[in-house]
């Protein structure tokens, strides 16, 4: 047998070898996916000492073989001229790196596959924890660099939008908390909730009537010291009221300085239509125009404010009357101007005010069988839920 059939027949075991090696691989990992986890490290050791093994006697019969070639391409050589000798190393020196490149191929994944799948799986991880890593880096990087170009004031818009948010989802928290406590508590408990509320929203609006009031009064008492220019007309008609009506009829009478100086009469209220009729119909004053007429709950008292104006003096007048809040009762003033019928229509419907010898009274603004009256600072409305 030639050297040339023994190189052959060496190619054709290293291939089988080869062949049987990789099956020996494949049914090792077949027979360790059925073994537990103990006895798959083991399996696993013994399949990779195995692997080194075989790996190291096909190295072996490789290194035999490409001597053996280096032999017979000596023996050739001596035999051919030196241009034919050039041409043949040549040859045997690609041939060999050829083979040389292949070998070491085959020794990398030989040395790939006897890894474990655990430290397979654990260089992936790090390689997916650092591909995270930059991008984090990246992200906080451009997320800086926004913010850098961002002027102070939009930076401060920002934290007040988001402040902004989370007080509004604070207090939604907090009104679906209240809904649900509301829902969880017996009819009973409702209802006490409910007047407790009534009673707190009560005290809170008696006590801001009495700082209006007070202030009021205040404003009304503390008088400048300067002479306002309607003062002299305030003089005229409360002389004329005095001498024609009576020394009594009019309890007070001031400048309204926080209504343009207007001269205003506080009348009794068993002189104000009195007042009212001669403040109409005197010659010199001639107040011939009703320009407003209302009452007012200052829970002491009740008031009617009238608002009259004389275009012969071309000078307004107010004219007021306090009257008991439990039965207030004053006569109209429709017989004298009949520019009073709604505004005392309208202080009936809504203050409860009654007056006496008005052609027509009703309410105006709510049905004949409503309860109450909503300008009154106790009113209660007969339905709560509405």
């Amino acid at each position: 047998m030639s050297e040339k059939e023994d190189l052959a027949k060496q190619k054709a075991e290293a291939a089988a070898k080869a062949k049987a090696v990789a099956l020996a691989r494949k049914q090792a990992k077949e027979e360790a996916a059925e073994k537990p986890e103990g006895e798959m490290d083991i399996a696993k050791q013994k399949a990779a000492a195995a692997a080194k093994a075989k790996a190291a006697a096909l190295a072996k019969k490789q290194a035999k073989a490409a001597a053996l070639v280096r032999k017979q391409a000596k023996e050739e050589t001596a035999e051919k001229p030196e241009g034919e000798m050039d041409i043949a190393k040549q040859k045997a020196a690609a041939a060999a790196k050829a083979k040389a490149a292949a070998l070491t191929k085959k020794q990398a994944k030989a040395e790939t596959a006897e890894k474990s799948e655990g430290e397979m799986d654990i260089a992936k991880q790090k390689a997916a924890a650092a591909a995270k890593a930059k991008a984090a880096a990246l992200a906080r990087k451009q997320a800086k660099e926004e913010t850098a170009e961002k002027p102070e004031g939009e930076m401060d818009i920002a934290k007040q939008k988001a402040a902004a948010a989370a007080k509004a989802k604070a207090a939604a928290l907090a009104r679906k908390q209240a809904k649900a406590e509301a829902a969880e508590k017996p009819e009973g408990e409702m209802d006490i909730a409910k007047q407790k509320a009534a009673a707190a929203a009560k005290a809170k609006a008696a006590a801001a009537a009495k700082n209006r009031t007070a202030v009021q009064e205040s404003e009304e008492v503390d008088t400048p010291s300067e002479i306002s220019p309607n003062q002299s007309k305030l003089d005229q008609i409360v002389s004329a009221i005095e001498s024609h009506v009576g020394q009594g009829a009019l309890l007070e009478n001031y400048i309204n300085r926080l209504s343009k100086d207007v001269p205003t009469l506080v009348a009794n209220p068993d002189t104000y239509f009195s007042i009212a009729k001669f403040l109409r119909y005197d010659e010199q004053l001639d107040f011939s125009y009703l320009s407003e007429l209302h009452g007012s709950d200052f829970e002491s008292h009740m008031e009617i404010y009238v608002h009259l104006h004389s275009f012969k003096m071309n000078q307004s007048v107010a004219l007021k009357v306090k009257l008991d809040r439990d039965t207030p009762v004053i006569p109209s003033l429709v017989p004298l101007w009949s520019g009073a019928n709604w505004p005392e229509c309208e202080a009936y419907d809504l203050l409860g005010i009654n007056f006496y010898e008005h052609p027509d009274l009703k309410r105006i603004l709510l049905g004949e069988d409503w309860k109450g009256y909503p300008l009154r600072k106790d009113y209660e409305p007969y339905d709560v839920e509405v």
